[in-house]
This record gives structure tokens, C-alpha cells and sequence, in this order.
């Protein structure tokens, strides 16, 4: 087991996790749930490594060569002195010097005020609030000071990475060298516990996939916005709770173009930093540990979501799925019509056993999740969601008329739909013993290489 104590498994955020699904969702899905949770965090072995002195002190230099300037916007409210210190401290050592620290505060006591007089760097701003309005609200006012050329989000008990601005301004200038404004940046993130000692469930990132986004949001932290652009959106307080998750879904439709729905896959000018930029802080009250504490924060995220279909022209409806936070998107009539950016919709290929054996894959043909039982979500539940692939199996798919056309040039035969699903009737006109697998990549490739997107949907499933 690693070292891992029958205590790190059984603890009393799970017990509370494990209540709140039972209710939710079922005594045979939460078993599933709750064996397939002991596995992951048994087999966590994530170590946070913290970077070396040279490296800090090279970035310290280097950094002086940018002159973008960050705004670091913090509403606080009766914030614990000891989370609001660390807070600060990370802030404060940045290797990265360009930013101010934007604080709206809207406590009742002044306790946060106190904290913040210890410190007298003047790129901190402390602006107390007449009133609690909420996340949004109180945000929008940190936001109404900010001066810099980006805005960040930063919960006033997480903690950034001594690196984060860094990274940061460099990743804005490597695209500022190819001609490119990025509007959005985003990085990996981690967990730690109260007294940030132990560190866990690293989220590694994709590079932007709209499909996933429209699933959950794992943008989340940390997250930085051209400040022009965040000021003319602002925070809505009917989506309190998901403010985030909304601004971001905002940010992406605004990159599309009012009313436009596009007929081929856009590159957005936004970035994925892979690294780990932010330690999200695992108390009682937070959602990182108790998701059930904040029930109105994922009916307030599938508000977000309904409002970004209608922004788009998309027909579709949002549910909520087993695992508090994802959702599902349904597309009227299906995802195929109203998405002209969308030429193949695929789906998993179980084994015998019931087991993941194939249907996404890497360009290069790696199958992912793998191995995985079928009641299983996978890492961040990423096998239970909808998802843009690079590659998926002709043995699970539907295509649009533009893909068939693909196909149809590539076997020399006509595309054929299977009466009763509508997917591609392969069993019919290829020789079982084809490489199934290479086809498929070689039909993705080629489907890609005319600019469409490919979309993996787990609820399509073939039996193999």
C-alpha cells in the first residue's frame, strides 16, 4: 500500500462523501464509487516538489525582461489569520515581481483588516467592503481597481506556487512572440491539507478541450484573464458558486464571435501551463473536501452551462451525473446536427469482462482508460464524460456527411448506418482481421486535417 495507513482511505471526508452519494445516486453505485476511490487514493504516490533555490533566484533575473503586469483578485470574507498569512506569504514570493495583490474584503469583524496592516508592501491593495453581496459581487469589486494587463483568481485560504506569475509571463510572451494576445491561461493545480504539510491529487490539465469544458470545469486553477476582457464580462451573481466555471465558458464564447457558430475547429488564444502553479486547500468547509457543502455551487455551474448553449445557438439540455460538479450535455437531436464544427462522435469498445478496451485514443493510436471496468469513472471521472479526441474507432461511431465521404474514399466502400443505432455498420463490409485500430487513426488523421473536431461520448458503447 505504499505507506498509505488504512486512515488516509477511510477518513471522515470520505464517510461524508459516501452519505451524500448513497442519497444521490444509489447503495450499488456508490459501492462502485467507493472501491474505485480506495484504489486511487491508494495508489497516490503524488509528491509536490518544491523548485531549488538556483531556479527561483534564475527566474527572479530572467523575469525582468517582461513588463506584464498582473492584478491578483481576492475577496475574503472572516478569513482564518493563519490561511490569509499563507495566502499573502505566496503572493508576496513570487519569483515574478509585476503585479498588485487586490483585496475586497467583506467581513463584518476586522480581523482580515488587522492581518493586513502587518504587511507593508504597497502592492497591496485593501479595499473594505460596505457589504457581504457575494462571491460575485464582492469580486467584481476587487475587479473594478485592477490595473494590470491580466487578472487573476485566487481563493483567500489557497496558496499559490512561488512560480506561478512567472510562468505566467513567460508563457504570455512565447505567444507574444508568434503574434499571438492570449485572452485565457490556465494551470495544473494540486490539493493540500490544513496546514499545508501533505500535498495530493495532483490535476494534470489538458491543453483546452471544448467538449470537456462543457462536461466540468477543470480549468479552475489557476486561472489568469486579459483584464480588459474580465472587466467587460464581469462575475454574475446568479452563477455564485460557479463564478469561475462561468467566466470561463464566457470567455470562450466570447473568442467565437457573437452569435457565431463555427462550421470548423477555431484555435482560441488561450494556454495550458502544464505545470503546477497552485495548492487548493482541503478544510471542512471547502469543496475540495466536503463537495456537499456546496450543493447551490454545481446547480449554479449547470445555470452556467445552459446559458452558454444559448449564447452558442446550441439546442441541448444539462444533467447532473453521479459525481457532484460533472455534467452531461444532450444535443437536440443529437450532438452531430448542431455542431457543424463536429464530424465524428465515438464511443467505448468493452471486452468480455466488461472492461475498457478501446474507442479514444492518442493521435498515434495509445487507447485510453484502458483496462478501466465500465462502472469506473477514471482519473477526475475524465472516463465518464464527454471529451474532443484525437482519435476514436470506426467500431463505435457515428460521422457527419463530410466524414462518411472520408471513410467511403479510404475503404471503397459506401458508408453504411446500423438500422437500429445510427453508428457505422462495419461488420458488414471489412474483413474482421483488418487493423481496426490503424484504420481508425488513419480516418481521424484525415478528418482532423480538414479541420473538424472529434468528440468521445462514454454513453455510446460496443461490445467487441
Amino acid at each position: 500500500m505504499k505507506g498509505y495507513g488504512m486512515g488516509k482511505i477511510i477518513k471522515r471526508s470520505n464517510i461524508k462523501k459516501a452519505f451524500h452519494y448513497v442519497k444521490k445516486n444509489g447503495v450499488r453505485q456508490t459501492w462502485y464509487a467507493m472501491k474505485e476511490r480506495m484504489q486511487i487514493e491508494m495508489a497516490d504516490d503524488y509528491t509536490y516538489e518544491p523548485l531549488s533555490d538556483l531556479e527561483l533566484k534564475r527566474q527572479v533575473q530572467d523575469g525582468e525582461r517582461f513588463s506584464i503586469k498582473f492584478s491578483i483578485l481576492v475577496p475574503a470574507f472572516e478569513t482564518k489569520e493563519e490561511y490569509l498569512r499563507a495566502m499573502l506569504d505566496s503572493v508576496l514570493s513570487q519569483t515574478y515581481g509585476k503585479f498588485e495583490l487586490i483585496l475586497a474584503d467583506a467581513s463584518e469583524s476586522n480581523q482580515v483588516e488587522q492581518v493586513v496592516e502587518t504587511y507593508e508592501d504597497k502592492r497591496i491593495l485593501y479595499r473594505r467592503l460596505r457589504q457581504n453581496a457575494g462571491i460575485s459581487a464582492n469580486t467584481n469589486q476587487a475587479l473594478m481597481y485592477a490595473t494590470g494587463d491580466y487578472a487573476g483568481l485566487l481563493d483567500h485560504d489557497d496558496v499559490l506556487t512561488p512560480d506561478a506569475l512567472y510562468e505566467m509571463a513567460a508563457c504570455i510572451a512565447r505567444y507574444e512572440a508568434k503574434d499571438i494576445e492570449l485572452q485565457m491561461l490556465y494551470s495544473d493545480e494540486d490539493k493540500c491539507d490544513e496546514r499545508q504539510i501533505s500535498y495530493s491529487e495532483v490535476h494534470k490539465k489538458p491543453d483546452l478541450n471544448l467538449d470537456l469544458l462543457l462536461t466540468n470545469n477543470y480549468i479552475c486553477h489557476f486561472m489568469v484573464i486579459k483584464r480588459q476582457l474580465l472587466q467587460e464580462l464581469g462575475f454574475r451573481s446568479v452563477c455564485d458558486g460557479a463564478q469561475d466555471y462561468d467566466v470561463a465558458l464566457r470567455v470562450i464564447s466570447s473568442l467565437f464571435g457573437k452569435g457565431r457558430r463555427p462550421d470548423k475547429k477555431v484555435d482560441l488564444p488561450v494556454a495550458h501551463i502544464p505545470r503546477v502553479l497552485y495548492h487548493w486547500r482541503s478544510h471542512s468547509q471547502s469543496t475540495s473536501e466536503n463537495p456537499a457543502s456546496k450543493q447551490y455551487a454545481y446547480d449554479a455551474g449547470k445555470r452556467a452551462l445552459e446559458d452558454f448553449l444559448r449564447s452558442r445557438g446550441l439546442k441541448g439540455t444539462v444533467s447532473h451525473l453521479r459525481h457532484l460538479g460533472f455534467y452531461r450535455v444532450d444535443f437536440q437531436p443529437d450532438l452531430l446536427s448542431n455542431r457543424p464544427d463536429v464530424a465524428v462522435v465515438g464511443g467505448r469498445l468493452l471486452d468480455k469482462k466488461n472492461k475498457i478496451t478501446g474507442g479514444i485514443y492518442t493521435a498515434d493510436g495509445k487507447a485510453l482508460y484502458q483496462g478501466l471496468y465500465k462502472e469506473f469513472s477514471g482519473y477526475m471521472h475524465r472516463a465518464a464524460l464527454q471529451q474532443e479526441a484525437e482519435m476514436v474507432d470506426i467500431r463505435c461511431m457515428k460521422a457527419s456527411r463530410q466524414a462518411e465521404m472520408i471513410l467511403e474514399e479510404m475503404i471503397g466502400l459506401p458508408y453504411l448506418q446500423h438500422p437500429g443505432t445510427g453508428r457505422f455498420d462495419w461488420s458488414g463490409c471489412l474483413n474482421e482481421n483488418m487493423d481496426f485500430v490503424e484504420l481508425s487513426r488513419r480516418f481521424c488523421e484525415k478528418v482532423r486535417e480538414q479541420g473538424y473536431r472529434i468528440v468521445w461520448d462514454p454513453s455510446m458503447t460496443e461490445s467487441i
